[in-house]
């Protein structure tokens, strides 16, 4: 047991749109990202997912709306629903989903870090 400092954390890593494990808990992993641009459209058939915004303004696009997080503010996407990430300035997330999860989903992508090749902070 020890203390994590989510500041110190972030300041860790710059690339974007690559998870880093932070904590483990009941089977989750607690992944910190960067995020800027877009992502890919995807969805996760067996898991929700728990986005928190650390700073900066996030939009979640799904095929019928858009929803904004600001810093502070929290979602979670529930299975299934398809969705698209996008930062048009750098966003600090923190993402609680299943250890196995991987970050795209349903969707093959260049963009998709193996779970087995996550960085830890």
């Amino acid at each position: 047991m020890e203390k994590i400092n989510i500041a110190e954390k972030f300041g860790l890593f710059s690339d974007h749109w690559k998870p880093h494990v932070a904590a483990e808990a009941n089977g989750q992993h607690v992944r910190f990202a960067k995020l800027k641009g877009e992502f890919v459209w995807h969805s996760h058939a067996d898991e929700d997912e728990l986005f928190i915004v650390v700073k900066g303004r996030l939009t979640v696009r799904f095929r019928d709306r858009d929803i904004e997080l600001s810093e502070g503010e929290m979602m979670v996407i529930p299975r299934g629903v398809e969705h698209m990430p996008v930062a048009e300035e750098e966003v600090h997330l923190i993402n609680i989903t299943r250890a196995e999860t991987t970050m795209t989903g349903n969707v093959e992508s260049d963009r998709a870090i193996p779970v087995s090749q996550l960085d830890r902070v």
